[in-house]
């Protein structure tokens, strides 16, 4: 099977997605499905939290409850009080700990976001254990990241923040200008993107790299595109609510979730609206958002939920869904039919690639990575070494196996810094080193061709909408997996 180019893909729909949340996108239907920050799950009443383990961040503790919240005021609000609180811990999770300052600035943030889209608010308690949950998984998050080595130092995020206004045509200061009147602080939605590609990072490393796409599925897939060439493809908007159940969990446990889908689906045939529901019960990433998907083709859903809403009409919520990460509840928002336009595939250029990567990290700086590579193409340069020699011995990627081939390439399926490199080489030439959000490369190209993007095309679109459809579902899994593992600790406040 052909290599997959995984660590140069240009698939970051996150920031988009969050930038959708925010208001700066006015695409309501942006898809969320590869966002990163997820809802774990939290029951509704409380637990007694257990005692620290000798070494709690290597043992896994059950899924823990988070006990009654007192209740959160803004920031603002606590201001004009005296005297003012003392912070408090809220939440250990393993050795570190989210205070109660983090939480209330973060709940202040998602209100915030809520009233400017004019969505219906839960319940102020129930709105902070969802949050609360989220930020369980992303310290949790921080924490394995650094354990493996990876970073998004300042210069990595200004970089971010110049590429996310400049695709959605604005200056800095007019796109911070944008941010402040959404009524957002800028160095906290810094933060957050640092969050993001943090978290995308961690992603690849755990998750991307180990999905398999085979030829069988890719050629069931094809089958299935060429049957519905004549009549266009189907596109559904659905929304989900997802309560999550524990890995290996208890008769008792699933019994507890399933009675929890139950009620939600009570409150939902009774007339409560869907997107405040699933900002108040559901397990899932997207949550504060509503729970909606946005568009997707059909093929790229899962199977799970093509079955669930196959006979429901635009508007109708599911019956409980029963999958391995736990019960869903979905909603058709919406049915179309997207013209199928492969057929009309123009000529384009092809370019084989080869690279070697060497990654920024704790150990390797920017500057180190820079020299080690300016003294790699010294050598090739002096003949002394082959390009597939040094890519076996150096590089950092998948391809270094392969002496860093990454096979033939189209436009678009690298990242931009890496493929305006690449189209200034001749066949034979090797670039200097060049940066990208995945560290410095050397970068060789092979040859060229142009074709008509063909049938190799036609399988690599397939391939690729495969692999989103099951990453997003390995992602489900993982998270459940960081949550699950993860020591929780709830402190009350005394």
């Amino acid at each position: 099977m052909r290599n997959m180019r995984t660590p140069l893909l240009a698939k970051t729909k996150t920031v988009t997605a969050l930038l959708c949340m925010l208001g700066v996108i006015s695409n309501a239907h942006a898809q969320f499905a590869t966002t990163i920050v997820p809802v774990a799950p939290s029951e509704m009443a409380p637990q007694t939290p257990a005692k620290p383990a000798a070494k709690p961040a290597a043992a896994p503790a059950p899924v823990a409850t988070p006990p009654a919240v007192a209740p959160l005021q803004a920031p603002a609000a606590r201001a004009s009080q005296e005297p003012k609180p003392v912070d408090s811990i809220m939440v250990v999770v393993n050795n570190e700990v989210i205070t109660r300052q983090e939480v209330a600035e973060r709940l202040a943030s998602v209100e915030q976001r809520m009233a400017a889209q004019n969505a219906q608010v839960p319940p102020r308690n129930q709105l902070v254990r969802q949050l609360v949950e989220r930020m369980i998984i992303e310290r949790a998050q921080a924490q394995m990241a650094k354990e493996n080595g990876i970073v998004v130092d300042d210069t990595m995020l200004d970089r971010a923040m110049q590429r996310i206004a400049e695709q959605n045509k604005m200056s800095m200061p007019e796109f911070r200008a944008r941010l402040e009147k959404e009524g957002l602080v800028y160095a906290s939605f810094r933060e957050e993107i640092r969050r993001e590609i943090l978290g995308q990072r961690l992603r690849e490393r755990e998750v991307d790299n180990k999905v398999i796409v085979t030829e069988s599925e890719i050629d069931n897939y094809m089958a299935a595109e060429a049957n519905a060439a004549g009549g266009g493809h189907q596109e559904l908007d659905i929304a989900q609510i997802l309560v999550r159940v524990p890995e290996n969990a208890t008769p008792e446990q699933l019994a507890s979730r399933r009675e929890r889908a139950e009620d939600v689906l009570r409150q939902l045939k009774t007339g409560a609206d869907f997107a405040k529901t699933a900002a108040t019960y559901s397990d899932a990433a997207d949550a504060l958002t509503g729970g909606d998907l946005g568009w997707r083709p059909a093929e790229r859903l899962p199977q799970l939920f093509l079955d669930g809403v196959s006979k429901l009409q635009d508007g109708q919520v599911s019956a409980i869904l029963k999958s391995g990460n736990g019960f869903h509840i979905l909603k058709l928002v919406g049915r179309r039919t997207a013209d199928n336009q492969q057929a009309a595939v123009p000529a384009v250029q092809q370019t084989h690639v080869r690279h070697i990567l060497i990654k920024v990290n704790q150990v390797v700086t920017a500057a180190d990575a820079k020299r080690k590579l300016t003294e790699l193409k010294e050598r090739l340069d002096h003949g002394s070494a082959t390009f597939e020699e040094l890519a076996k011995l150096y590089s950092n990627d998948l391809s270094a196996a392969k002496g860093g081939d990454l096979g033939w390439v189209y436009p678009g399926d690298t990242v931009p810094e890496f493929e305006r490199a690449m189209d200034q080489l001749k066949p034979g030439e090797v670039s200097q080193p060049i940066e990208s959000p995945f560290g410095f490369h050397l970068i060789q190209v092979v040859e060229r061709k142009t074709d008509d993007a063909s049938k190799e095309r036609a399988r690599q679109a397939a391939r690729q909408a495969i692999r989103e459809r099951k990453i997003e579902e390995a992602t489900e899994d993982w998270m459940r997996q960081i949550r699950d593992r993860a020591y929780v600790e709830y402190r009350n406040d005394d």
